[in-house]
This record gives C-alpha cells, structure tokens and sequence, in this order.
C-alpha cells in the first residue's frame, strides 16, 4: 500500500519506519530541510531502541522515503497519516495548530479518493475540524474528491515503542464508512493477526479511547505515590504494599510502582488536556485534576528529603545524580522529575554532577541550558566523585547494580536517595549507608 506520513517526529518515525518494514511504500514527509535531509543520511533525530537500523534498512530497500514535497507525495497515496506535534497551550488544552494545517494542505494538494488519518493524539472532534479545514480549501479550488477522516490513536511507549508497534496489544480505529475501516483493516492485518485486537468505533469514541487510556495510567501512578506517602507517614513500607496489592489480578503490577512522578510527552499533556476537554463542556474532573496536583507534588519529594537531610542552605554541597531522562530507553526529558529536582537543589546553593547514558545533550541544550551548577560527567561514577550524596532518578538497566562498595569510596558521605525504590532489596542500612526511599519511612 501506498502510504504518507507527515511529520518525522516520535510517532510519524516509528509509524511510517514500522509501516515500511511490513513492505508497504511509505513516504514520510516534514517542512524541516534539516531534518529531511539528515533522515536521507540515516541520521535519526530521536532515540529509540531499534528504530535506526530499520530506517536504514528500509531505505535502502527502497521502501521508505523522506521528502519535503507534500503535493508530490500525495499523488500516489492511498492513506494519509497526520502525526505532526500537538504542543499544550497556556491554558492546558491541546494546539492544534499544526494539524490543521496539515489539514489545509492536504486540501489544497489531493486529487483522488484516499483515507486520512488522526494520528496524532487530538481533542474530541477534532476529525469534524479537519474534515471541515480540506473541504473548505477543495471548494476553493471548484473539486469534488471522496475522503474520509480516520482516527487511529497511537499507544506507544518510549524505549519500547518498536515493539509496540509491531505486536500491538490493540489497534483502535474511529472511523464511519466500511471502505475507510476495510482500509484500515488491509493496512494493520499484518500486525495484528487476531480480530480481537482490531477494535473499530465511532471517531469521537476513539479519539476519547487515547486521553482514557494515558489518564488511567497516571491514575495508577499517583494513587501508588499517594499511598507510599501515607506509608511513610504510619510507617508501613511502600514496596511490600505495592505487592500485596499487586497479586489481585483486579489490579496487576504494572504502573503501581512508588517513584517521584511521571513526566514525558504523553502523561502531563494529555491529562492537562483531558481536563481542558471536560472544563470546556462544564465539567470539574475532580480525580483527573488530583491525579496531576498528586504529581507535581511527588516530582519534589526527593528534593525535600535531601533539604530535610542536608538543611535549606545547601551551599558547599554536591550530589551526584544517575538519569536525567523521564524513563529509561529514551532521551526524553519533557517534565522528567529530574528537571525539578536540579532546580530545586540548584536554587538553594547546590553543585550537581550528573550522568545519564542518553538525555545529557537534551539536558544541556534545553531542559537545562540556563542552570549555571551543572557538570554533566561521563560516567555514572564519574558523578559521584566527592559528591555528598548520590541521587537515582531514572532507572537504566546500567545503574540496577551497582558497586556499592566503590560507590561508598567516591561519596564523601554513604548516602543515597532512591527516586526509583530499585535498591531497596539491597539492604544498604547494612553496608553502611543512609538509604532513603519513597514510600518508607527511614530507618
């Protein structure tokens, strides 16, 4: 099949890169000359496990392209995927700026019959907007061309979303003729051989399905970091709570995991934005709203159990910090906890020695350019050289087990603070050091 995918970014990547690799002919297109050109170099502007050698492989089989020539694109697509970004705005809600946009141009572009979709995650109608945005420009230019909007929500996660993609646990498809859902159907049938996991719907319900879907998995998130607070506070322990609960397959384990908050480009935004919705339509979600109050206040917890430690002023200190991305497998550092903790012991007079294996040059070329106090080292003990305590944020296979013994060497101090909880089976009391958690009072 014939494919055009516009935008290059996270998901426009990984979508189209993935869409080639089933055989289809897929054309990737961007407004950035930059980046169009480095992606005809097999330069990848992202990280994501696996994504690059397959870009590389697919076009050298010729089966992917990159271009900035919508118009020239279009000409032979079949399928249209919009997949540009969708910023938050002051307010919360979701811009839709770009899509629309690329709405406009498709208008001014198509000659033939073809299916757009919704990939990008999008407010409620936001297909009748687009819908309405190229119908407008083809009555400008006197044309009838049969199209229909699709929304096809993507369910990707960062560092894992190659696989993702190509065994999907669902695919959600919004659409209202059977020509566009037959469509959809040939195009997704080599990724998902069951007809369980091709779940079709009305639009409006599928672009809902994508804000339900993240603002479930914040919920889980924020209601196991209300409860490690409320452990430390009566002095039960988080991480034996978390299994206790866990073992009720009603619950499961994933996402209950006790840690300073979400962050990254999904979560924040899209609960942000699910509220904006439901404000808009003269409705207060209550939960909604504390899942985010309950994480903007856990991204500091850690910040406030080392001023707790070390006191207000922290002039004179250092720590070493290990991961600065919002999780690991990806350099994202959209609302990573790490952002807010720099900043917090920064402001108060502390140095920071920081390590991360792939987010140190988005750390210093953006999310932490304009912070004087940072050393950015390169390695994870590097960071922790004469530092008076080591402070875990991201939990990168490379820092699961570490020597603790060498650790103690470096630290002027045998302290650890653990954002993650991945050391508390570690029995640090015992080896000598200061342990402090989340969710467990310390002991």
């Amino acid at each position: 099949m014939n494919i055009v995918v516009i935008g290059t970014g996270y998901v426009g990547l990984v979508s189209g890169t993935c869409f080639s690799e089933m055989g289809n002919k897929v054309t990737c297109v961007d407004i950035d000359t930059t980046k169009i050109e480095n992606l005809n170099k097999g330069i990848i502007p992202i990280y994501e496990p696996g994504l690059e050698p397959m870009v590389v492989k697919n076009t050298t089989n010729k089966n992917l392209f990159f271009t900035t020539n919508l118009a020239s694109a279009l000409q032979n697509a079949e399928v249209v995927f919009i997949a540009v970004g969708t910023p938050m705005g002051d307010d919360g809600s979701a811009d839709l700026q770009y899509v629309l946009a690329v709405a406009k141009s498709i208008g001014q572009a198509i000659t033939k019959k073809m299916v757009i979709v919704d990939k990008s995650t999008v407010p409620i109608g936001t297909a009748d907007k687009v819908t309405a945005t190229i119908q407008k420009e083809l009555d400008k230019r006197d044309l009838k061309v049969e199209f229909e909007v699709v929304s096809n929500p993507e369910f990707l996660k960062e560092g894992a979303a190659i696989n993702d993609f190509m065994k999907p646990d669902r695919v959600v498809i919004g659409a209202e003729s059977d020509y566009a859902i037959e469509k959809m159907k040939q195009l997704y049938a080599p990724f998902s051989m069951s007809h369980e996991r091709f779940i079709v719907m009305d639009v409006r319900s599928a672009e809902m399905t994508k804000y339900a879907a993240n603002a479930m998995l914040a919920t889980k998130i924020s209601f196991m970091n209300e409860i490690a607070n409320i452990c430390e506070k009566v002095g039960a322990d988080a991480n034996q709570v978390r299994i206790g609960i866990g073992s009720d397959s009603r619950i499961g384990y994933n996402f209950i995991y006790p840690g300073c908050g979400y962050g990254g480009s999904c979560f924040p935004k899209d609960v942000k934005a699910l509220k904006k919705i439901a404000s808009e339509y003269d409705y207060h979600a209550k939960l909604i709203t504390s899942v985010e109050e309950v994480n903007d206040a856990q991204k500091l917890v850690i910040a406030h159990k080392i001023i707790k430690r070390f006191g207000e002023d922290l002039h004179g200190k250092t720590f070493g910090i290990w991961g600065l991305a919002f999780k690991p497998g990806t350099d994202d550092m959209r609302e990573a906890p790490a952002i807010y903790i720099v900043k917090e012991l920064v402001k108060r007079g502390a140095k920071i020695q920081a390590y991360d294996p792939k987010a140190m040059q988005e750390a210093q070329e953006f999310y932490l350019k304009d912070v004087n106090q940072v050393i950015y080292v390169d390695s994870k003990y590097q960071a922790l050289q004469q530092a008076d305590a080591m402070i875990l944020l991201t939990e990168w296979k490379e820092f699961r087990s570490p020597d603790f013994e060498e650790i103690k060497k470096l630290l002027n101090n045998p302290v650890i603070f653990d954002g993650r909880n991945q050391y508390n089976m570690f029995n640090l009391a015992d080896k000598g050091f200061e342990y402090y958690q989340i969710g467990r009072a310390e002991r």
